[in-house]
């Protein structure tokens, strides 16, 4: 079984429109204990993301903007420099509504979409959640890191019982009768015997790719060692 974002992520989603007041939203973040809210249109089509970071640039920067003699820390103003910010920093700094203050376009994910590629998309835009929508934009959830946590907390039983009927009853081509899994807080141990070297190989790597799995401990042997063929 394949986990998808629908299975881990967080339907309830409190959310904004552009024209919100800064006021609101920081309330919007603080009610719901959330560090960022998606901004949506009339048609709950999403539009950007609104978090804590942007609200504080008007902290951060008020000093640079509205007192003499001000300068940021040197890490602040090279974070800002290095990503390229400093335009959008500056009217983030000066907003007063959603639409002035949110970071667009949103990092978004479908709902159909694996764990492991939200997990990948976080990775990729250095985030800390992803926005779920349907195929029109429209918003769906939200997926964060939390949510994708739940991946690791399935049953042993339940991923034994996958590695077991899809893994190498179903997936795998070869001959498995004679493997035993085993798994223990998500760490799988495959033992017994195979035909061949490579097809071992192929079985710790599938086993590898189900989700909930932690690591996987090789201890299968096998009959032909054909890594050794044609050398």
């Amino acid at each position: 079984m394949r986990i998808t974002v629908k299975d881990v992520m967080t339907t309830k989603v409190a959310s904004v429109n552009g024209s919100t007041p800064f006021k609101d939203v920081a309330e919007v973040l603080i009610a719901h204990h959330v560090s960022a809210v998606p901004v949506v249109d009339a048609e709950d089509h999403v539009l950007g993301v609104v978090s804590e970071a942007d609200l504080l640039c008007k902290e951060e920067f008020r000093e640079r903007y509205y007192a003499e003699g001000y300068k940021p820390p040197l890490r602040a103003r090279l974070r800002h420099r290095l990503s390229e910010e400093g335009p959008d920093v500056r009217r983030k700094a000066a907003g007063d509504t959603a639409a002035q203050l949110m970071t667009t376009p949103a990092v978004t994910v479908p709902a159909a979409a694996s764990a492991v590629t939200a997990a990948r998309l976080m990775d990729e835009y250095g985030v800390k959640r992803l926005i779920v929508v349907d195929d029109d934009g429209t918003l769906q959830g939200v997926v964060s890191r939390r949510d994708l946590i739940k991946v690791f907390v399935r049953a042993d039983a339940d991923i034994a019982d996958e590695i077991r009927e899809d893994v190498l009853g179903r997936t795998l081509w070869m001959d498995t009768a004679g493997v035993t899994v085993q798994v223990h807080q998500g760490i799988v141990t495959l033992s017994g015997w195979m035909d061949r070297r490579s097809e071992a190989e192929i079985a710790v790597r599938m086993a590898a790719r189900v989700d909930g799995v932690v690591d996987v401990i090789d201890k299968l042997q096998w009959k032909d060692d054909d890594s050794t063929w044609g050398t």
